[in-house]
């Protein structure tokens, strides 16, 4: 059995080559690998400034992007995060076990607040919970990630480490693995 491996990409507007060579490209490379889960995590594309007008044709924009690049949904699953409500209800859960001194240091919502300032919001916040949650709620082991979600990843692996010490399963080990980070063969693209 293929171990399980979870990543998203929000329906921010148009795919551009960052997105394609530091993510899709390698989605479709690990479609043998592993047992593929791939999440537009469009919950995350509203923790900024967006249109919500535009948001439903971004969803379906971002999905046929993924599937004419290579994601063939036969080889693995395809879905939009908002349709899955367990998503939020297990971030939930997450937000009684995670230390707000943690959320604090996250560098990405330090630099996104800076980017944002008119739209600082306890969404952007609480961002890396939900990502903890979209992960885990898969069981998954492997997460492949650019260089600047690494920090969210390492939280993820803490999450599920401080639930499974509060709600032990001594029977079956924890009720979470520890999601490790894959950086893709090009974890940073410049910009232009």
């Amino acid at each position: 059995m293929k171990k399980k491996l979870f990543s998203g990409i929000q329906p921010s507007g148009e795919i551009h080559v960052g997105n394609y060579v530091g993510a899709i490209k390698n989605w479709v490379s690990l479609l043998d690998t592993y047992d593929c889960i791939f999440c537009i995590v469009d919950y995350h594309a509203i923790t900024v400034e967006y249109e919500p007008s535009e948001m439903q044709t971004r969803i379906l924009n971002a999905s046929a992007v993924n599937i004419a690049c290579g994601l063939d949904p036969a080889r693995c699953t395809i879905f939009v995060q908002s349709h899955v409500p367990e998503h939020t209800e297990l971030a939930w859960i997450f937000n009684t076990v995670t230390p707000m001194g943690e959320l604090q240091r996250m560098t990405q919502f330090k630099e996104k607040s800076q980017q944002h300032a008119a739209n600082i919001n306890v969404g952007l916040f609480d961002y890396p919970v939900l990502q903890a949650a979209d992960i885990l709620l898969y069981k998954a082991v492997a997460v492949p990630v650019g260089e600047d979600q690494v920090q969210h990843i390492e939280l993820s692996r803490e999450i599920a480490r401080k639930f499974n010490v509060r709600f032990p399963r001594p029977s079956a080990g924890g009720v979470f693995p520890d999601p490790q980070h894959l950086l893709s063969p090009t974890p940073r693209i410049m910009g232009l």
